[in-house]
């Protein structure tokens, strides 16, 4: 049992002390703890707890360490497995916590403190995307949370703290009701709206890359596809690869998120024929241009033979929209749209699943079917004959 001893301040104050050995760092350096209290008593207490903490695998060594230093940490343990894309995506959520709380100890952090970050996030925490000094979207600040929260539950694995302090903080279901009201989402196009679309830009050079969107593709997948990736003559196209962007002004060239991203699509008629289209028009345009004609091998590309990014996709897909008098809506909602279609038609989950390239049939009903009244219909029928008083109904 280690030594308590008495000491005598200038003061002529008495307090109690002992110094105990609390093992090794993950440096590797011997690391010791020195107790001091005002009773002999307060420093076996606290020496018991030590000791039983040891004891039981639970017990943190005490240090300086900022919040701001362990994000820090954790940023680089997860970029080993992450792709940039996403830790990019983590770097810009976590900067609202750098600014708020990053300053503070993190062994001193409480659930107050985050749960008053919390709260500035929804009303003065916007940087971009919206007037600077306001609120961010529940969301976001969901989004926010979740990576403090996935960070300190690291930090308690690590023995840097002892509990993950924001693991029961959550936005305020008030926050998201207010979001609701005030901030109802553009619902994705319907049938008919998709139907004038292709109609209006039947003409475009663009009309093939397109219609990939409306069959459901991501525009990363429609950017990174190569003509290699394309048999015109069975039909189908294998998504292999991506051309993603970085803060909106760097290409990231990448294979597939996910094992099920990866996937060989049948292609409709009407989509294979636009590809056939788009390809002998690029020939056509090589020829013209000679050798000033840039062979990169996508089939996204302007008429010089420059691959396009998901940038340009989305602006020329906005312009025509405008042109054409048609509701705007974000050209990933394409992917809403096709996916909904597919799903009211009877398409099996399975298939459903498949077809948009995720794992899980219950993401992509939960996230991209979105059912609108008329496509309500049939079940209106159906009930109709159940509730009416037909004459199948009397018989």
């Amino acid at each position: 049992m280690a030594e308590i001893k008495k000491i005598v301040l200038g003061s002529g104050k008495v307090r109690y002390r002992t110094v105990i050995d609390a093992g090794r760092d993950e440096t590797g350096k011997r690391k010791q703890i020195t107790i001091t209290k005002d009773t002999k008593k307060e420093v076996q207490n606290e020496l018991a707890r030590i000791v039983n903490q040891r004891a039981h695998g639970t017990f943190v060594l005490p240090n300086k360490m900022t919040l701001t230093e362990l994000l820090d940490k954790w940023i680089e343990k997860k970029a080993r497995d992450l792709e940039e894309s996403t830790i990019q995506g983590y770097r810009n959520a976590l900067c609202h916590v750098h600014e708020y709380l990053g300053h503070l100890r993190l062994q001193e952090l409480t659930e107050d403190e985050v749960e008053s970050m919390v709260a500035w996030l929804l009303v003065a925490a916007r940087r971009r995307g919206g007037k600077v000094g306001t609120g961010l979207r529940p969301s976001t600040a969901e989004g926010v949370l979740a990576r403090l929260k996935e960070a300190l539950g690291w930090a308690v694995v690590r023995k840097y703290v002892h509990a993950n302090v924001a693991q029961y903080v959550q936005v305020p279901r008030k926050a998201w009701k207010e979001d609701r009201r005030t901030n109802q989402r553009e619902k994705p196009w319907n049938v008919v709206e998709v139907k004038d679309f292709l109609l209006g830009m039947r003409t475009d050079r663009l009309f093939a890359p397109l219609m990939l969107s409306l069959m459901g593709l991501r525009p990363a997948e429609v950017a990174g596809l190569r003509w290699t990736d394309i048999d015109l003559d069975t039909g189908t196209l294998a998504i292999t690869n991506t051309r993603t962007m970085i803060g909106n002004a760097r290409v990231l060239e990448k294979d597939p998120k996910t094992e099920a991203g990866g996937r060989v699509l049948p292609l409709p008629e009407p989509v294979r024929q636009a590809l056939l289209a788009f390809k002998a028009l690029q020939e056509i345009e090589q020829m013209s241009m000679g050798g000033f004609y840039a062979e990169s091998g996508y089939m996204f590309v302007d008429h010089i033979g420059e691959p396009l990014t998901t940038r340009h996709l989305r602006e020329h897909a906005y312009a025509l929209m405008h042109q054409l008098k048609l509701r705007k809506v974000r050209l990933y909602d394409a992917r809403h749209s096709c996916l909904t279609f597919l799903a009211v038609n009877g398409v099996p989950d399975v298939i459903l699943a498949a077809w948009a390239g995720h794992v899980s049939a219950d993401f992509t009903k939960r996230v991209y079917v979105h059912p609108a009244p008329e496509d309500l219909r049939a079940a209106s029928d159906h009930l109709t004959t159940l509730l009416g008083f037909g004459e199948d109904v009397a018989a």
